[in-house]
């Protein structure tokens, strides 16, 4: 379609959407989009990344496919899609009765819908697929596309197939849409879809109503009394996420004997109980949320006033997604880490993963050569591959796959690759096994990243900007953290570095990646 003009997008700005402008960086996306263009982007929490495909949804010939990794997340978007008249949505997940996913497959078999929501799960299969096969694709939105980096490695191992179901759908264009990405996800990403030529569009992490402190504490009592503490002092609702979910149970037993209003949500909870906790947040009446990670993607409740972290996340990535969900509406937000340094090594615990060795991808690829089938599944291999559990067989087939040793028909079946220098030799799946061996170590430097920032006297936003390598002009300090407000000096004492708090207004230096690393090794913080 020829491109639309400026008049035509504003027109449907304003009666379709009721807005009167584009936001910064919105303009580009959608531009970009309609020009047929494979784009990421980057843009942070509460900046409208889902109007970038809204919009050209309405204007494009044919169905947006929308991929969300939650479906809270689908039902609550397609839900205000519908409410608001924008579009005609359609969401196909596990949470469907029968009767109700029969509607929805016939209105996208009968091109009745304009927007389909879908998990990674069902985009991969191969009835899915075959449906979508006879539907005019305009646009896959992949909205939270971290997880094809973060998650396809070790949660979701459906993100991994996501490239290949986009080759069995005749490569449309596609939108992938994150809040951050570095420079090494950016390349993971393109690597995973298939799509080296992927415009980038950034438009940086900065968001300065959020104000970044650090609470040092010196033993686990400390720390429940430094959460209570900050729960009591800060207005408005917020979440406090632990790692773990006893963490997690123990702080919600403590504000709720310390009489607060509050709430949990963890993975191990019933699905209608965290269901029901998760409303009783959203709709004001709890007003906090303790929580793992398990709970926060795609929830918009745009008044949090404060997001708490009791232990260290696993790198800085999870910090800023997980305390970006503070301060949607714009207004000032408080986000506390509570750095006791012992819980580095639980962090260090969750680091120990199974990752495929190269005996496992070797006798997989035996597994599958010994099948003497012209194309299989994961499910014909399995009874072969008992000792291998079926997460870690689909990465490995994955795995094999990117090594050329196995292909994908359009039914997304495997295949034996032909080789022309005959059976691979061992070497040969070491080398793909190295992959992970090199993932484990980013994720190892990763965490100390993370404690480095805990550690650090420096602008806690400088370092976060510096980390994803969002190079704001004349940036140097954002006069609202911790450090900011109370800048440390860094005095020599012997082999360390102690910081003492220094009430003297002083600037600190700028701040680089490589810092990050150095001060978690090299300093400690005390806070007066």
């Amino acid at each position: 379609m020829a491109a639309p003009k400026n008049k035509q997008i504003n027109d449907l700005l304003r009666k379709v959407f009721g807005i009167e402008a584009l936001r910064d960086g919105q303009r580009h996306v959608i531009d970009s989009v309609l020009a047929g263009q494979d784009t990421l982007a980057v843009m942070p929490t509460g900046s409208g990344k889902s109007l970038c495909y809204q919009l050209p949804a309405r204007l494009l010939k044919g169905v947006t496919v929308v991929v969300s990794p939650l479906i809270s997340l689908m039902k609550d978007q397609a839900e205000k899609l519908e409410e608001a008249g924008i579009a005609s949505a359609a969401q196909i997940n596990s949470s469907l009765s029968r009767v109700d996913e029969l509607a929805a497959l016939e209105g996208i078999e009968s091109a009745d819908k304009d927007i389909v929501f879908c998990t990674p799960e069902r985009l991969v299969t191969p009835e899915f697929l075959a449906l979508l096969k006879n539907t005019e694709i305009a646009l896959v939105v992949i909205d939270e596309a971290h997880c094809i980096s973060q998650w396809g490695h070790d949660f979701r191992p459906a993100y991994l197939e996501i490239g290949a179901a986009l080759n069995a759908l005749g490569r449309p264009p596609v939108l992938a849409l994150t809040a951050t990405a570095t420079d090494g996800v950016i390349a993971d990403i393109r690597a995973q879809l298939g799509r080296p030529r992927m415009a980038v569009i950034n438009t940086g992490i900065y968001r300065p109503n959020l104000h970044y402190r650090v609470r040092q504490v010196t033993n686990p009592g400390e720390k429940g009394a430094q959460a209570l503490q900050l729960v009591r002092e800060t207005a408005g609702v917020g979440i406090i996420y632990a790692a773990t979910v006893k963490a997690a149970e123990e702080m919600y037993d403590m504000l709720r004997n310390a009489g607060e209003s509050v709430t949990l949500y963890h993975g191990k909870l019933k699905a209608a109980e965290r269901s029901e906790n998760q409303n009783l947040f959203m709709s004001g009446e709890r007003r906090v949320m303790v929580a793992t990670n398990a709970f926060g993607m795609g929830i918009d409740k745009s008044d949090t006033r404060f997001v708490i972290h009791l232990q260290v996340p696993a790198n800085l990535e999870a910090y800023y997604q997980e305390s970006g969900r503070a301060g949607r509406d714009g207004l000032d937000a408080e986000c506390t880490l509570l750095y006791y340094h012992a819980d580095k090594r639980l962090q260090q615990f969750f680091l120990i993963k199974h990752y495929p060795t190269a005996q496992e991808l070797r006798a997989v690829y035996e597994a599958a050569v010994a099948s003497e089938q012209m194309t299989f599944t994961e499910a014909d291999l399995k009874p072969r591959l008992e000792q291998i559990p079926a997460s870690q067989l689909k990465i490995c087939l994955k795995m094999l796959k990117d090594g050329k040793l196995l292909k994908r028909n359009s039914k997304l079946a495997y295949l034996l690759a032909k080789q022309p220098k005959g059976p691979p030799k061992m070497a040969e799946f070491e080398r793909m096994a190295q992959i992970y061996v090199d993932k484990h170590e980013r994720d190892r430097e990763g965490l100390e990243q993370m404690v480095g920032y805990a550690q650090s006297g420096y602008c806690r936003w400088k370092l976060l900007l510096d980390y994803f390598a969002d190079l704001s002009p004349g940036f140097e300090r954002c006069c609202k953290c911790d450090n900011c407000l109370s800048p440390p000096s860094i005095q020599e004492s012997g082999p360390l570095l102690a910081v003492d708090a220094d009430p003297a207004p002083a600037s600190p230096p700028p701040a680089l990646p490589a810092q990050l690393n150095a001060m978690g090794s090299a300093q400690t913080a005390a806070v007066a």
